[in-house]
């Protein structure tokens, strides 16, 4: 595709416009999530002569990282910090460095997370094991008992 295709790509898609309705279907999320994070200020759709949100490519896009900070366990407060404010244009570099150390620090909450999960498990295991060597004996006990009883 030369540059021209692609320059023509990018108006069309430009172009796109969709209802909160449609973008929450799109993403199957609810209309008053969408809501939220507009009064939050994380996205800012236009609006039509009738007041209806429209929301474009863009603003699909900001609910698309929202959607995935939040699945990633990032707090609002967080993915604002990491995409900008919807009003905002903010450095691309300063978002990507916020990006970077924000998922550093949820890359090693994780691991220490998963390690407390695997001496979690041992512990069971231990347990169990301990648990089921006592039935074992005590089921022993038992017949012992009920042989000396028949004798």
């Amino acid at each position: 595709m030369n540059r021209k295709e692609k320059q023509i790509s990018r108006e069309k898609e430009n172009k796109k416009r969709w209802t909160i309705s449609q973008i929450a279907d799109q993403l199957d999320i609810s209309t008053r999530t969408i809501r939220f994070y507009e009064e939050k200020g994380l996205i800012q759709p236009s609006r039509t002569t009738g007041n209806q949100r429209v929301y474009t490519p863009r603003n699909k896009a900001r609910l698309k990282l929202i959607l995935r900070g939040k699945r990633f366990g990032f707090s609002l407060e967080e993915i604002s910090e990491m995409i900008g404010m919807a009003n905002a244009d903010p450095d691309e570099l300063q978002q990507i460095e916020k990006s970077l150390a924000y998922g550093d620090t949820k890359l090693k909450q994780l691991q220490d997370r998963k390690k407390e999960l695997e001496l979690l498990e041992q512990d069971i295991l231990a347990t169990r094991q301990k648990l089921v060597h006592r039935i074992t004996q005590l089921k022993q006990q038992t017949d012992d008992q009920d042989q000396e009883g028949k004798k």
